[in-house]
């Protein structure tokens, strides 16, 4: 992250000299985008500093969910600057300005190997964490926004038309859109306590009830701490001989692997309880 945010930092500084100098909206818009994934991967870096903090007093998994603001913050600025540049793509192509067709094209050119470049080191990390994934994604969309204004700069080189440059930059605007749309969704998912996408909650509770001495189950819950850490809880119902004959620790332990060796959950917590103990919940659910 620090290789990669020293990459895009010193080419923003550039990118807006060759912006202002060539009167293109669609560089300066990249050069927003730059900004913001600047942005991005300092908070990202400063989240996963955070997130390494160990579980202590109130903060019983740590800073864990400090990975997943960051996310979310990272999709919000994406939309913001998105909606920033499709403002200033429209009012150019209903008054075009005159474009360096020719600064437009080197400096797009270059854009694309430091984010390529970027993009290559940022991947060697953990894949799996929604942080990184949020910073990859403002990387990743850079990269096309400028292929597209490469695209324009030729354009304009070879026509002329000078309404390429805000044409490329409003596709820059859907590429944001879609970036920010998946990550706003992933993380308000964690956020809200939804369940992981690869636990369906109907198979763990069928699972639960092969094992013989489960009789029920309610009260079942699934979410995310943070990217890595799915969680699942529960109330299981079980025979009472289990609580007679001590057998209800070898419960639990199956009911764990269960949930460990099919839905790749590690955390977690089951109450057993008697089938009379039912009867003083008043507050269950499926």
């Amino acid at each position: 992250m620090v290789v990669s945010l020293a990459l895009i930092v010193a080419f923003m500084v550039g990118e807006v000299v060759a912006a202002i100098a060539g009167h293109s909206v669609a560089l300066l818009a990249d050069a927003g985008h730059m900004l913001t994934d600047a942005g991005a991967l300092g908070m990202s870096l400063w989240a996963a500093r955070l997130a390494r903090r160990p579980a202590r007093g109130a903060m019983t998994f740590g800073f864990k969910r400090a990975e997943i603001l960051s996310a979310a913050a990272n999709g919000l600025t994406l939309a913001v600057v998105g909606a920033a540049v499709a403002v200033g793509a429209v009012i150019r192509l209903v008054h075009p300005v005159g474009v360096h067709g020719l600064t437009l094209t080197v400096v797009a050119a270059i854009g694309v190997a430091v984010n390529l470049a970027a993009t290559a080191v940022l991947a060697r990390a953990d894949r799996q964490s929604l942080n990184l994934t949020g910073a990859m994604s403002h990387l990743v969309t850079d990269i096309w926004a400028f292929a597209g204004t490469l695209i324009a700069g030729i354009i304009i080189i070879t026509t002329g038309f000078d309404r390429a440059d805000p044409i490329a930059s409003l596709l820059v605007v859907a590429l944001m859109a879609r970036a920010a749309w998946s990550l706003l969704r992933a993380s308000g998912l964690v956020l809200l306590e939804g369940a992981p996408e690869h636990v369906d909650l109907e198979e763990v509770r069928t699972h639960i009830l092969e094992m013989s001495e489960v009789t029920a189950v309610h009260d079942l819950h699934a979410w995310v701490v943070t990217s890595d850490l799915p969680a699942v809880s529960a109330h299981v119902v079980v025979l009472d001989e289990c609580f007679a004959d001590g057998s209800a620790p070898q419960v639990l332990d199956r009911l764990q692997d269960c949930l460990a060796g099919h839905f790749d959950v590690a955390h977690s917590t089951f109450q057993l309880e008697p089938a009379s103990h039912m009867d003083h919940e008043d507050y269950q659910h499926d």
